[in-house]
């Protein structure tokens, strides 16, 4: 996923890597990687004043890392957020006997409110604007000698921003426009909203097709059941048009949620509608029974998080016809995403949607291809938006990445500029240090013929060559991989070396790989590794 350019960047150093060990380490995988690098770095292993300086800076860092990773409570909340969460304020407020996996959960959930907060800046701006293009004559020409006309056959723009008054109290003000071949309709609401205790009320007065007063409320009546609901009173020019309408909701269990809604007014229906979601895919159902129309929904959305994309499906039937529908959600961003999707149905024809979402701001556009299925219009219909995709992505989204993302490098660089020179001393110093444990482990592994290591380089390499390192940006570390070997054994685990004690990042935001030449049994091997992947030596 492409992140924000307006994302704070900084360097955060990784305990899991220092201390060289997976992220679902075990309590005595950590006590025994917290000995192993005191021995190395403990102050009164080393005598001279300034080794004594640098073994102390080492230690800290090392007692650090055991101290995060060693307690349940800071390690879920290091796990999440990193150093950053570690330093914010108001922990002491979680309980203890909460679980890592709550206290993640609860962590996210309060970093995404504070992104959207500032995101919206304070005023929570949510609107939609839709377009609506007739395309259906070029399936269905009314003259063949003419070229076929697209026409925008209606547009809608709907805005509403919230402006916080106290902690409790809030004033909405929304309104709508639409304009449909010459004729036109708008409206203008403002709302005062408070929060009360379990629930919240909210009176409400408009105008447009005249005059509106409305009341609105809800309440959690237990965990797991919420009450929503309200009346409004429209005035027009023939008399007064009530409404009402409620819903209950029920938490069904952990993944579903169940409800029952009521409208009465001008168009009244019941309807039911179950929700399921998991981390892999969310499925919904429901049941309508109204005036028009009674029908049946059901859609299913496949999420494949890796490539951060949704697949949606859904169908409808009812007295109206049937509908069925298929589409795809791709995330361009941490704030954005882009839909497109085909709709095929009886009587709706073809058509083809076009949704772009950024923030709470979304852009609809749908198309209107077919009066009736046509092959032809489904086809393309399906086709035109993978093409476009396609060449979009290609010629002005990723060349936008790529400058923003060396734009992101450079910006990390000199953010960070003192604490990478800070980086490099230190490596050095740990290696300094390293040297009486590298000489121990060397002559034991060379009494046994185990593990030895000749040469390890950690950096970019050449464009010409994956094996040539370039030396203004790689670093020696033989010394640092060979204090990690262990009973003729070095593990590496899935995260950067740049963490490694004895290591530092030579090139912020370039690739680079980790070559290790080494001996084992009398017999001479090399391997090249990723940045970010584990490895176990010796091969079989």
């Amino acid at each position: 996923m492409a992140s924000e350019n307006e994302s704070d960047v900084e360097l955060e150093e990784n305990y899991y890597t220092f201390l060289n060990l997976p992220r679902d380490a075990t309590t005595e995988q950590i006590n025994t990687a917290y000995r192993k690098q005191s021995r190395i770095y403990h102050p009164d292993k080393h005598h001279n004043e300034d080794s004594k300086k640098q073994a102390e800076i080492m230690f800290n860092r090392t007692k650090r890392a055991y101290e995060v990773l060693s307690d349940p409570h800071q390690r879920a909340i290091y796990d999440s957020v990193g150093v950053q969460g570690l330093r914010t304020e108001g922990w002491e407020i979680v309980h203890r006997t909460k679980t890592p996996t709550e206290i993640r959960e609860e962590y996210e959930r309060l970093a995404q409110a504070a992104d959207e907060r500032r995101l919206q800046q304070r005023t929570n701006p949510r609107g939609n604007i839709t377009i609506n293009v007739n395309a259906t004559e070029i399936f269905a020409p009314y003259d063949e000698t003419e070229m076929p006309r697209v026409e925008i056959g209606s547009m809608s723009i709907a805005q509403s921003i919230e402006a916080p008054l106290t902690r409790k109290d809030m004033i909405i003000m929304s309104g709508n426009l639409y304009s449909s071949n010459g004729n036109g309709s708008g409206g203008f609401v403002v709302a005062g909203r408070r929060l009360l205790n379990k629930g919240w009320l909210e009176v409400c007065a408009g105008a447009g097709n005249g005059f509106l007063v409305g009341l609105k409320g809800g309440r959690t009546l237990s965990p797991k059941v919420t009450l929503n609901g309200g009346t409004n009173m429209s005035f027009r020019e023939h008399g007064v048009i009530p409404a009402l309408f409620s819903t209950l909701a029920v938490q069904l269990d952990k993944h579903t949620v169940g409800s029952l809604t009521l409208n009465a007014g001008p168009q009244s229906s019941m309807s039911t509608q179950i929700d399921h979601s998991k981390d892999e895919y969310a499925l919904s159902s429901s049941f309508v029974i109204g005036s028009p129309h009674i029908y049946f929904g059901l859609s299913y959305t496949r999420k494949m998080i890796e490539n951060e994309m949704k697949l949606k499906l859904a169908v409808k039937v009812g007295t109206f016809g049937f509908m069925g529908e298929y589409g795809l959600e791709k995330k361009i961003s941490k704030y954005s995403s882009v839909t497109a999707a085909v709709s095929i149905g009886v009587p709706s024809g073809v058509i083809l949607k076009f949704k772009i979402l950024r923030s709470n701001q979304s852009y609809v556009f749908p198309i209107h291809l077919s009066d009736e299925i046509v092959p032809a219009a489904v086809f393309y219909a399906s086709v035109t938006p993978v093409i476009a995709w396609f060449l979009i992505k290609k010629t002005i989204m990723d060349p936008m990445d790529a400058e923003r993302k060396s734009v992101e490098v450079e910006r990390t660089k000199r953010q960070n500029e003192q604490r990478l020179l800070a980086k490099r001393q230190e490596a050095s110093a740990a290696v300094h240090l390293m040297q009486s444990t590298y000489h121990r482990i060397m002559t034991e592994e060379l009494q046994k013929t185990g593990l030895v290591v000749t040469r390890a380089v950690y950096g970019c390499t050449t464009e010409n060559s994956s094996t040539q390192f370039k030396p203004e940006l790689s670093l020696d570390v033989t010394i640092p991989i060979q204090c990690l070997v262990r009973d003729s054994t070095l593990q590496l685990y899935d995260s950067s070396k740049s963490d490694l004690p004895g290591f530092y990042d030579p090139s912020i935001g370039d690739n680079k790989i980790l070559r290790i030449e080494y001996t084992y049994q009398n017999q001479f091997r090399v391997v090249n590794i990723k940045d970010n992947e584990a490895i176990r030596l010796p091969l079989p």
